[in-house]
């Protein structure tokens, strides 16, 4: 595979990972802020409060917005992307925690999702300056 191929390999799968971190976080941030019974009840059931979770939920909506602009503010992307991984231990951990390992796969598989995205972001962005 020639090296046009593989960076256009890797820009379609980093948007297919970009699409689908979107998608995930975009419903539990709206569920989160609408107070959806599913996700509410649970995560109160996790012990966090309910200030907590709407804030929680604005948060996830902004970072969706922001890794959808292409080519945009990558210094704000590196920390949605830090900020995704925090809210996915804590999912874990509290989860692992309250319930048992049987809450643990939802954070598994948003975990090894975003990882792959931020690996195939690293890579077409390796290095970037401060600026926006």
């Amino acid at each position: 595979m020639t090296t046009v191929q593989s960076q256009k390999t890797q820009q379609i799968a980093y948007w297919i990972g970009i699409l689908l971190t979107s998608l995930w976080f975009t419903a539990s941030g709206f569920f989160e802020i609408t107070k959806n019974p599913v996700v509410w009840d649970k995560t109160i059931a996790l012990g966090y409060p309910p200030h907590f979770i709407i804030v929680l939920g604005i948060a996830k909506l902004a970072g969706v917005l922001v890794l959808l602009i292409p080519n945009k503010v990558l210094w704000l992307k590196e920390w949605v992307f830090a900020g995704l991984f925090f809210d996915i231990i804590f999912a874990f951990t509290s989860g692992y925690s309250v319930v048992g390992l049987s809450e643990c796969i939802a954070p598994i598989v948003a975990f090894v999702m975003v990882l792959t995205t931020y690996i195939l972001f690293r890579k077409i962005h390796p290095v970037f300056g401060i600026g926006l």
